[in-house]
């Protein structure tokens, strides 16, 4: 009878231990407490003795968490209402903070995410919004990791994820990229126009300071025409020889006006 209580209390007290036996995986970390206290240290990664009912562990991943921030109301500086969401990464450094400092640190995470995109983004403009989102980013990044730190987290980066415009103002954004790109045209055609001006300005001046090479541009506009298998040549005249021709024909056709003097 006494060897068989004595089998008893040992396979009682060998099934007690073997229950305390906990393994914690290489990125999970055991936050113990022991009669209500919080021990030191943080347990694991390996096999972890958890002896119930005087411990209590809460186990905490150590993992980078993706956490999506719901859509936000928000009106910037010049008025414009949208809708922005955004992405938040981050990741417990300190498991035991994250459990006795804060009762559900996703969650306290996620409000103050809220917020902060709300009020970072209502203080810039829409131009500012969609041109400088990375800086934006970084702002917000280090607003919520000023509040998170305090529990044992760390915000990794923040993306604002998608801004959803009004109808109208899709419509005048596009109005004013048109018109972006219509003064763009103009201008461009207009720099095509003095760059060309400037060229025939530097090869006249060029072709004045020696007169045979007008002779020789003439011969090679001819050589030009031939080689299209052309039946026509058109021989370019002289301007001065064609003021000669007018002055001339204008002294044939205007009558001599009559001499008063004699009468």
């Amino acid at each position: 009878m006494p060897s068989t209580a004595v089998l008893a209390v040992v396979l009682i007290v060998a099934f007690y231990l073997f229950s305390s036996i906990k393994i914690l995986k290489e990125y999970e970390r055991g936050v113990i407490f022991r009669l209500g206290r919080l021990l030191p240290a943080p347990k694991g990664p390996g096999v972890v003795l958890v002896f119930r009912p005087f411990d209590q562990i809460v186990r905490i991943s150590l993992r980078q968490e993706a956490m999506e921030v719901p859509a936000q109301d928000i009106i910037t500086r010049d008025n414009v209402t949208l809708k922005v969401n955004a992405v938040i990464t981050l990741r417990v450094i300190d498991a035991a903070k994250a459990v006795v400092e804060v009762s559900n640190y996703v969650y306290q995470t996620s409000q103050f995410a809220q917020t902060t995109l709300r009020s970072v983004l209502g203080e810039v403009e829409l131009d500012e919004l969609l041109a400088h989102r990375e800086k934006l980013n970084l702002k917000i990044q280090a607003i919520i990791d000023q509040h998170t730190s305090p529990y044992g987290l760390k915000v990794v980066s923040v993306e604002v994820k998608q801004v959803d415009l009004p109808e109208t103002m899709l419509r005048a954004m596009a109005r004013q990229a048109e018109a972006e790109r219509d003064k763009r045209a103009k201008i461009i055609n207009a720099e095509g126009e003095f760059n060309a001006a400037q060229r025939l300005l530097d090869a006249a001046t060029l072709l004045a300071q020696q007169p045979i090479t007008m002779q020789l541009r003439y011969l090679q506009t001819l050589s030009e025409i031939g080689t299209e298998k052309n039946t026509t040549v058109v021989f370019p005249l002289p301007l001065e020889l064609v003021t000669l021709l007018q002055h001339f024909t204008k002294s044939i056709t205007t009558p001599a006006a009559p001499d008063t003097k004699n009468q």
